[in-house]
């Protein structure tokens, strides 16, 4: 599994673009607290459930306590509120997918975006 880091707005804007792009389902973001177990823990099931390719959906990682202010914009740009762990899917700018603790599901995922095993 490859996580691309969200550290800078600049990331963000790329991440948002892409979202756009032919040939991706979509991209994803985890928001992550690095303080919180259960944040610890959703990401652990993340790392070993995630099986979705990556080069049809990129999977962005974003630390809540560096960059605060990138989940701060996520929340308003795409009307989610802030929760960690978070998980959500955008496609063509639009959230079209969050969950938030125990109810993020790469099954989900793959039901929202009508990806085949």
């Amino acid at each position: 599994m490859n996580w691309f880091k969200l550290e800078t707005f600049s990331d963000y804007n790329n991440m948002v673009a892409s979202s756009n792009e032919e040939g991706y389902f979509a991209v994803a973001v985890f928001k992550h607290s690095t303080r919180c177990p259960v944040s610890m823990m959703a990401k652990l099931k993340m790392s070993t459930t995630w099986d979705i390719d990556e080069n049809k959906l990129p999977l962005y990682y974003l630390d809540l306590i560096k960059y605060r202010e990138i989940s701060n914009q996520i929340a308003v740009d795409f009307d989610v509120q802030h929760e960690s762990p978070q998980l959500l899917v955008i496609k063509n700018n639009k959230c079209v997918y969050h969950a938030s603790h125990g109810l993020i599901s790469v099954s989900k995922v793959k039901e929202v975006l009508e990806i085949k095993d």
